[in-house]
């Protein structure tokens, strides 16, 4: 769903030590962001603008309110576990004009490079919809107050009723890593897979339920490469690695984020989190127990160069997402991957 908008920030940002510098070799604002919208126009009337589209997989353990019917179509336990082999758009606008100006009081006026985009995931099966999702990257330059070098942030909002603010860095990288991405429920905050799991029937794809999505709605679809398997269930991350099947990656941008910029290690060490409307939130229960609280979100996409078995070059771009909700006193793991490419760039002509 492409954002149409010609909006860019026109904010006048005071000169520095550097800004003759500046003017002799002008910085990128985005920054590692660049890619995801392309090349500056050499028409100052267009607008650096990509959309990229693929396939991937979403997993979550979501809440089932106990209920009487005979066919209990989703189960009779008090969560369900839904998969969705899915087809996915992101659509990128730059906005940063001459900059968003940040203005404080310890340190002179930084300016941020950013970019608006939009994600839509539908099924692939039926092309129902999944999830919509609008928001905005941001590059932020290194900064002395607090001292920290620059950092990417995403900020972005969910319909369902959850706001995230993920804050990192950016890498770079011959090739990408797909690390396990643990799909088990745990009790208490050490999230680290193995402490406190609370393993349950349904990770095991062998294994029938009703508290599951039938098996054979994610069979056969042409797109993916390879068949889903068990494994693909206990680590969503191997569809990353299957879209790599005779692919060579010549070089990776590296992005990590997370809510969670408390922990041991995380650059920036303050700001980001999730914030969440009451009925998620839900009212106070003997055991501090929730509706569905999304409580930690932690992500990580790899912007690729890639030759193809055919020789040829293109950009791509995987991506990891981990949703920690909260409720029935665990934590239930919601997982989100794709594997896009781009299918449009700055078209020729103005927006204005």
């Amino acid at each position: 769903m492409p954002i149409e908008t010609d909006f860019s920030f026109a904010q006048v940002i005071p000169k520095t030590a550097d800004a003759e510098e500046r003017l002799v070799a002008p910085v990128d604002l985005l920054g590692p962001l660049r890619p995801m919208v392309g090349p500056k126009p050499t028409d100052p009337e267009q607008t650096a603008k990509r959309k990229w589209k693929g396939n991937g997989f979403n997993l979550i353990w979501r809440p089932n309110f106990p209920f009487e019917s005979e066919d209990k179509p989703f189960g009779d336990k008090q969560f369900f576990l839904q998969l969705n082999l899915t087809d996915e758009e992101l659509d990128f606008t730059e906005i940063t004009g001459t900059g968003i100006a940040n203005r404080s009081l310890f340190e002179s006026t930084i300016a941020l490079g950013a970019i608006a985009y939009t994600q839509s995931i539908k099924d692939s099966c039926d092309q129902t919809g999944q999830h919509f999702e609008p928001g905005v990257w941001a590059h932020v330059p290194k900064t002395t107050h607090p001292k920290v070098q620059s950092t990417v942030v995403r900020m972005g909002s969910i319909p369902h009723g959850t706001t995230i603010n993920l804050q990192g860095t950016a890498t770079r990288a011959k090739t990408p890593m797909f690390e396990p991405a643990s799909i088990t429920p745990f009790f208490g905050n050490k999230d680290d897979g193995d402490t406190h799991l609370f393993s349950i029937r349904e990770e095991d794809l062998n294994r029938c339920s009703d508290s599951r999505t039938e098996r054979k709605r994610l069979d056969g679809l042409r797109h993916h490469r390879k068949p889903f398997t068990p494994e693909h269930l206990k680590n969503p991350n191997l569809f990353l690695a299957d879209a790599l099947d005779k692919q060579t990656v010549l070089s990776t941008t590296i992005l990590s984020l997370t809510s969670d910029t408390t922990s041991p290690g995380s650059i920036p060490d303050a700001g980001g989190g999730t914030a969440n409307i009451a009925s998620l939130a839900g009212g106070k229960t003997p055991n501090g127990s929730s509706n569905a609280l999304a409580t930690v979100v932690t992500t990580r996409f790899w912007i690729e160069r890639v030759r193809g078995e055919d020789g040829t070059e293109f950009e791509q771009m995987q991506y990891t997402q981990r949703v920690l909700l909260r409720f029935d006193r665990l934590s239930w793991p919601h997982i989100t991957v794709a594997t896009l490419r781009p299918v449009s760039a700055t078209p020729r002509g103005s927006l204005r």
